[in-house]
């Protein structure tokens, strides 16, 4: 029987993958797993972010590498693994984190941002799991955490290749936890509700939907990006070693109504 102590949750001589972990979202979750022992390497298509993040993860004692990429590059993701073996060794856990969101009326959507979105969103999230898994599957071990939305459980009528990958990542994250448990991987996500953020600064503003998503939450409050560090952490260390195929809302219950 695995013993269960304080140490369950550390993630002290740990290597984490995480695209887009400079800015927004991602910076949170690289401050997290760094606040908990993990060797942070991120991959990302600009610098922005990089020397405030930088700071951050050597404040709290770990190392940190970046990649300067753009993810959706055509069989791009063997070799962004092979430099984080390269600069760490080894790697133990992959967040899936970057993404995009284009919005338009149904009848004007055009194709070009449907195959962006979807290229990003879904795509470069397969082929980045992809790659990981191979190199997990040899050290029989590993975490991959995808991040999935409240568009993983609903519709979206304005940002329809959005919700289409987030049901994909939800679908991905399934059969890939099913296909990589005999190897002692798990594979589970992340769902954050409605955060309070510089991206979601607008849709709080906006006379109608403001009001009527607060109305939505029985807290009757958006989240804040530090509540879903708990979350990720618990994902990526031993904690949650019996936990796979599962896609986690953090949403402060939005769901339940």
């Amino acid at each position: 029987m695995t013993k269960f102590n304080q140490a369950s949750f550390s993630l002290a001589g740990k290597v984490a993958l995480i695209t887009g972990g400079a800015h927004g979202l991602g910076r949170f979750y690289s401050e997290a797993l760094s606040m908990y022992g993990a060797d942070i390497f991120i991959v990302s298509q600009s610098t922005d972010g990089w020397k405030e993040t930088q700071e951050i993860i050597e404040n709290n004692g770990q190392h940190v590498e970046f990649l300067k990429k753009d993810i959706t590059e055509p069989d791009c993701a063997d070799s962004i693994v092979a430099q984080v073996i390269k600069a760490f060794g080894h790697l133990d856990i992959l967040i899936n984190n970057a993404g995009m969101q284009i919005r338009n009326d149904v009848l004007d959507f055009n194709d070009a941002d449907w195959r962006k979105v979807i290229e990003l969103n879904l795509n470069s999230l397969y082929y980045l799991s992809h790659a990981a898994a191979k190199v997990m599957a040899q050290q029989k071990h590993g975490k991959i955490i995808n991040i999935g939305s409240m568009q993983s459980y609903r519709a979206g009528k304005y940002i329809f290749p959005y919700t289409a990958s987030k049901h994909g990542v939800m679908g991905l994250t399934k059969a890939y936890a099913d296909a990589l448990a005999p190897y002692n991987i798990q594979v589970n996500a992340l769902a954050p509700g409605y955060i309070s953020t510089d991206m979601t600064k607008p849709l709080q503003e906006d006379p109608v939907r403001g009001p009527e998503i607060e109305n939505h939450l029985p807290s009757g409050k958006w989240g804040t990006p530090p509540e879903l560090m708990g979350p990720m952490v618990f994902l990526a260390s031993e904690a949650s070693n019996y936990v796979t195929g599962v896609m986690l809302p953090v949403d402060g219950g939005y769901l339940l109504r």
